[in-house]
């Protein structure tokens, strides 16, 4: 009997010796079967991250990708695919500058800077307390975050995601869509504000009951930031810009329908051109709108239920759209949406009614570039273009831990 419980033990502990087992080192690079592109793992470090899609990961000189590890903050070479740490211990990364070749991170309840070439490292400023700083403007003279105001900090707590509720910390939270809720309803006192980053000097340019997020500057406009409403997306009215002193506050786009959706905005490379996810009504019809602050002329390019992308992005010349999919869970329930793709916009010719007011139709041309059907898009890959637009850069735990990889858009031959 004694011998018959060891055997039992012994085989109903392998499976979790197994599981024990660390995991083999994915690939350094492979052909995509499904697609024929070329694929790389750019990162070495388990549990290595890219940045958000819609801030810069890329160094002013267009040769460095700034991304995240576990032991700090490093940058990597595009060309040699050699990383170097530049920060380290706890840090959170913010932004690359594109002005000059400084990264810039916060820790500590502070802002720093660090030179991507000589790592000399200079203080900011502090935050304010429970404030964070999310973008660096064009020619890296201000940052600007937001934090919710006195006494309603400690509500906020309540409908935070705890971090039993995401299993990596870039994971979406279990129950995103209530929290979302919660938080949204709670209308908690707000503040947009901005951090001179000469002087560390902290103005407060705009305050508001509605959940503030997702701050962006326009890469070439040092005054102009974008940000929105956070909330569930139906119910907001979310993308707006405002002047870095607090003038020329503007809502972006306007919901015309019921359940109408638009969000996940970004800039061009230009910095007039806001680009975002638009869908009429939400799960139905898909779009990638853009917006000219200059002229206020649109844009809204279709896209296929199975193309739709939890984020999309623009190179740099503007000619070229990728997205990162979803799997069937996401908004779109898309049955094969588990790819990255490429986008070629076309515009739709008129030979109709000519109004300078009405909006112009495209449809973006896709293409697959990654199968993603490994991928468990509770981690989002926020793709981006290299400044080259050789390479489309997202991260990824196809093979379990987290690493940055990067496609190329010319199929291999």
């Amino acid at each position: 009997m004694q011998q018959r419980i060891l055997i039992t033990y012994l085989i109903a502990g392998i499976p979790l010796l197994f599981a024990q087992a660390p995991a083999p080192e994915p690939p350094t690079s492979w052909i995509d079967p499904a697609t024929g592109h070329l694929v790389v793992r750019l990162t070495r470090e388990p549990g290595s991250a890219s940045l958000y899609f819609n801030q810069n990961g890329y160094t002013a000189d267009g040769k460095k990708l700034v991304y995240s590890a576990p032991g700090g903050i490093s940058v990597l070479d595009l060309a040699t695919h050699e990383a170097r740490q530049i920060v380290e211990g706890r840090a959170r990364l913010i932004e690359a500058g594109r002005k000059t070749q400084r990264i810039y991170y916060s820790r500590e309840g502070a802002v720093f800077s660090t030179d991507a070439d000589t790592g000399e490292t200079r203080r900011i400023g502090a935050l304010p307390p429970h404030g964070g700083v999310s973008t660096v403007n064009a020619d890296e003279t201000l940052l600007a975050g937001a934090y919710v105001e006195g006494d309603a900090q400690g509500a906020q707590q309540g409908v935070r995601p705890t971090p039993e509720q995401q299993l990596h910390p870039l994971d979406q939270p279990a129950d995103k869509a209530e929290m979302m809720e919660r938080r949204w309803a709670a209308r908690l006192p707000m503040v947009i504000f901005t951090l001179d980053a000469r002087t560390g000097e902290i103005k407060i340019i705009h305050r508001s009951n509605d959940w503030l997020g997702h701050l962006l500057f326009s890469p070439t406009d040092p005054t102009l930031l974008m940000f929105c409403h956070e909330g569930p997306w139906h119910k907001v009215d979310r993308i707006w810009t405002i002047r870095s002193d607090g003038s020329g506050l503007k809502q972006i786009h306007t919901r015309t329908m019921a359940m109408e959706i638009f969000g996940h905005e970004f800039w061009g490379a230009d910095g007039k051109t806001v680009y975002y996810d638009l869908q009429t009504p939400r799960g139905e019809d898909f779009w990638l709108a853009a917006y000219s602050v200059d002229s206020g002329a649109r844009t809204w390019y279709h896209l296929q239920r199975n193309e739709w992308s939890i984020h999309f992005n623009v190179s740099r010349d503007g000619t070229l759209f990728c997205g990162d999919g979803g799997d069937p869970g996401q908004v779109a329930k898309a049955p094969d949406g588990e790819w990255l793709y490429l986008f070629r916009p076309q515009i739709v010719g008129n030979i109709g009614l000519d109004d300078k007011g009405f909006v112009q139709p495209g449809v973006l041309r896709a293409e697959r570039l990654v199968n993603m059907s490994k991928h468990a898009y509770r981690l989002e890959p926020n793709v981006s273009f290299t400044p080259d637009q050789k390479w489309v850069v997202f991260r990824s735990n196809m093979f379990g831990p987290v690493y940055v990889f990067a496609v190329e858009v010319e199929k291999a031959p």
